[in-house]
């Protein structure tokens, strides 16, 4: 009896050791997907964009502790937000086809899409919105005809 508790013992952690290598290994993928891809940057701009917004709003605060508070959060954030990633993207996306969106962004079309995918964004943002206030202003005048 004593064998067979050392044995599951044994097979158990050893599933759990090989389970955290894959962790640790997909963890590593992901960090170099978003690297590549330019989230990381993105992440990094919205970081020092909302300690800009802080400051103006909370001004009697020396620049030197929020200088401080910047590298340590951007560190910290970066680490945090990984670790809360990694498991939403091993739920829909394997470790194969990470490194193979990794080799996209690291061919010359993959590097330009990288590259331009923030104006790209901030463009579709505002078509966007323009689009969803013309629907706005002609649900306003359909129900206007309707008589609300």
């Amino acid at each position: 009896m004593k064998r067979i508790i050392i044995t599951f013992t044994l097979i158990f952690a050893a599933a759990t050791l090989s389970f955290g290598q894959d962790d640790s290994a997909y963890k590593n993928t992901l960090k170099e997907m978003m690297d590549v891809s330019g989230a990381t940057e993105s992440y990094k701009v919205a970081i020092v964009q909302t300690f800009k917004m802080l400051k103006e709003q909370k001004s009697k605060v020396p620049d030197e502790v929020w200088t401080h508070f910047e590298k340590s959060f951007l560190d910290a954030s970066q680490e945090e937000l990984l670790g809360m990633l990694v498991p939403i993207y091993q739920k829909h996306i394997s470790l194969p086809d990470l490194k193979a969106i990794i080799a996209f962004y690291q061919s010359p079309a993959g590097k330009r899409f990288s590259e331009k995918t923030p104006l790209i964004m901030q463009e579709s943002m505002q078509a966007g919105q323009q689009w969803g206030m013309r629907l706005t202003e002609q649900f306003d005048k359909k129900l206007k005809e309707k008589g609300y």
